[in-house]
């Protein structure tokens, strides 16, 4: 009656050495004149027992299941006589709270089914009823007689306890009627087992069904005391049977995976099978993710689960997709140090997985479907994995640090391996000869080996080159800095090989986006996309749509970007109409202006030459709107007749002389020697002298040229 005032842990540590004390006597003692002794013994435990269930008042039930689980932990002991004993207390334990107590007198709504919509305290709840009856179920097979009868006289005492229902007495007759109670009966498969499952299946909730066929994928293990047939059958018609939450979904992977080394038997193995099969069919999501964090480098026993996974078809389809999904999830902005919670630690996890089953038959009849997408995302996969952290290697490669793949070289080798299963020999070797695999190792020359590969995948099937395409434009329709480069840059090779037709349209949008882009040098790269296709005489004039955006490029400080978009101008001015072309030479004059004094030689002889052909396209009216961008580009055209680099001074010249017909202005339009450069700022100054204060703010930044030539005709200006 004092126990209820020890603490819990002192409490079980009591209870914990009487177990041991009791259950650990010699056979011989309990047996001729010490059976009598043995006996008093056993009735003190039980009186002890009975009084602290009876003295926790309404959490008797927590501490009825505080004493059990200490009872399974000696039920679970290789030796018989321990185990047999334990589970003979556990009997005459439940036995003693089905005839004193009634749960409905703790909380009415224990037989939950009785009042569904009311939710038991954690105190009331009989939380390990799915453990108990998973384990009493396999005493029953034990060899031992009195162990198999005690576990099928404490499940009597379980059911009645749990329903109050007379009917389980039909079990325990033919339970206790044969020698070998139910290992005999289930020596004819599944009906015994199935009903008793079925007794419990409305008393016991998703997490107790979870708890049984834990226990009996544990139970799995060689040597073990229990049927192993048993145990495979139970875990057989529990997988088929019952719909598992995904939290437990993830618990029987990790326990299939953590037992497996353990279990030999043919039998069990299968049945392993057939349960990683089910719930790969009904939680993909849940089954692969919880292997990938069981075994991120995919180990023996990871590999021989995958393999199980792998034997059948429509399981294999749905795996692969899951595993291209988490190629693709490999978001920059969530990062953490726990695989759990880092997608990009996972999609390594996926990669690797990929090296190592691609090669199954079942596997290569289901990667032909989706080798397009399989094959951007392990593209993808490689350079991401060239900007993982140090510490993000670290976490992924703890398990097997010995490993010779590096994160990059598995990716790497994920894809040669693919290729060569879907018949690319050839382009791998190809892109071998061209240092293509050496060029995707290195962050410094990664996207010239994207280059290379896509370069060798555009000699391929045009179906394939054309599948890839639409992938590609669906990818890049939304942003996503984690691969839009690589995405972009592999784009840019597919795009010189397709012939064009109504989908031309779906490329072009998508590079308006992307030519605002904030990743470094996708600017740039786009426009040498679009300039290729303005150098496509069958679909030039559709590029025309993107003239503002590229026009936009010329405003932005790039100077690289700025250059190609001078070509691309160039060309689209071409390819247009008279009329059009008139008015978008008038805008486009002004924005050409600043960037004659550009860093780069390029960009001032390009804007230069640019700003010539402009003036010969205005016509009509917008003539007279030209002539004041003519009159304000003089000067700076006239400082760069002294540009160190000769091409830009050349096209200085000419411009000038463009100018001087524009302009009608003959002394300008017969320039030709540079000498000339100054009488002709002198008469500039004579013409227009209106405009004296504007040339003046014109010459200034020249002082800060870089060129000396430039600065020091800036100055004799002023």
């Amino acid at each position: 009656s004092r126990a209820r005032l020890l603490l819990q842990e002192k409490k079980s540590s009591l209870i914990h050495a009487c177990f041991c004390s009791v259950f650990h006597l010699p056979p011989q003692d309990t047996q001729g004149p010490n059976a009598s002794l043995y006996s008093l013994t056993l009735a003190a435990m039980d009186s002890m027992l009975q009084s602290l269930i009876r003295s926790a008042g309404t959490l008797g039930i927590l501490e009825l299941q505080n004493i059990l689980q200490l009872l399974l932990s000696f039920a679970n002991s290789q030796l018989a006589v321990v185990q047999e004993r334990a589970i003979a207390q556990i009997a005459r334990l439940v036995e003693f709270i089905t005839t004193t107590y009634s749960l409905q007198q703790i909380c009415p709504c224990f037989a939950q089914a009785i009042v569904p919509e009311h939710e038991c305290f954690k105190t009331h709840q009989f939380v390990m009823l799915g453990k108990l009856v998973g384990h009493l179920t396999l005493y029953c097979t034990c060899k031992d007689k009195r162990t198999r009868h005690n576990a099928a006289e404490a499940l009597h005492h379980l059911h009645t306890f749990t329903v109050q229902l007379l009917t389980w007495l039909c079990i325990l007759r033919l339970l206790l009627s044969r020698d070998d109670a139910l290992g005999d009966a289930l020596g004819d498969k599944s009906p015994l087992l199935s009903f008793i499952l079925q007794m419990f299946i409305k008393y016991l909730q998703p997490s107790d069904w979870a708890d049984i066929i834990l226990i009996a994928i544990k139970s799995l293990r060689a040597p073990s005391a229990y049927s192993i047939k048993v145990a495979a059958l139970m875990v057989d018609i529990l997988i088929a049977n019952f719909a598992f939450q995904m939290g437990k979904v993830l618990n029987i992977v990790w326990t299939i995976y953590g037992n497996l080394p353990s279990i030999t038997a043919v039998v069990a193995q299968k049945s392993l099978g057939r349960a990683l099969r089910v719930l790969t069919n009904t939680h993909p999501t849940e089954v692969v993710s919880s292997l990938l964090h069981c075994s991120p480098t995919c180990n023996e026993v990871a590999r021989t689960m995958w393999k199980m996974m792998f034997s059948e078809p429509q399981v294999a389809r749905k795996v692969l997709r899951e595993l291209l999904s988490m190629l693709m999830n490999q978001s920059l902005r969530k990062t953490s140090i726990s695989i759990k919670d880092n997608p990009r630690i996972l999609s390594l996890a996926a990669t690797r997985t990929i090296n190592e089953i691609l090669l199954h038959p079942t596997c290569l009849q289901e990667v032909d479907a989706i080798f397009p997408q399989l094959f951007l995302a392990l593209l993808f996969q490689i350079s991401f994995t060239t900007e993982l952290t140090l510490q993000e290697v670290q976490i992924f490669w703890k398990e097997h640090q010995e490993d010779s793949l590096t994160p990059i070289r598995a990716a790497v080798n994920a894809m040669k391996v693919l290729l060569r299963v879907m018949g690319f020999e050839r382009h791998v070797l190809d892109i071998e000869a061209q240092g293509g695999w050496d060029a995707l190792l290195s962050t410094q020359t990664h996207l010239m080996g994207v280059r290379i590969v896509g370069r060798e995948m555009m000699k391929t099937q045009r179906p394939l080159r054309y599948t890839l395409f639409c992938l590609l434009v669906e990818l890049l329709r939304v942003e996503d800095p984690t691969w839009e480069m690589v995405a972009m840059v592999f784009f840019m090779e597919v795009l010189g090989s397709i012939d064009f037709s109504e989908d031309l349209a779906h490329a072009l949008e998508l590079f308006p986006m992307y030519l605002q882009s904030q990743c470094v040098g996708m600017p740039v790269l786009v426009l040498r996309g679009i300039l290729q296709l303005t150098e496509r005489p069958t679909i030039a004039r559709e590029t025309l749509v993107l003239l503002p955006h590229v026009m936009e490029q010329l405003q932005g400080g790039d100077s690289d970007a700025s250059a190609v978009a001078l070509s691309v101008l160039s060309n689209m001015l071409q390819l247009m109409e008279v009329k059009a072309s008139s008015s978008i030479a008038l805008a486009l004059a002004d924005k050409l202006r600043p960037l004659f004094g550009d860093e780069l030689n390029t960009v001032r002889q390009l804007s230069i030459r640019l700003f010539q052909d402009t003036m010969g396209l205005v016509v009509g009216a917008e003539k007279k709107k030209m002539k004041k961008e003519v009159w304000d580009s003089v000067l700076p055209l006239l400082l760069h007749l002294h540009d160190e680099d000769e091409s830009v001074a050349k096209a200085s010249q000419e411009a000038l002389c463009s100018a001087g017909r524009f302009l009608k202005w003959r002394q300008l339009a017969e320039l030709t020697e540079i000498a000339q450069a100054w009488s002709m700022c002198e008469r500039l100054l004579a013409r227009k002298k209106s405009k004296a204060n504007d040339y003046l703010q014109q010459s200034q930044p020249y002082l800060q040229n870089p060129q000396e030539s430039l600065r020091r005709e800036a100055v004799r200006f002023i």
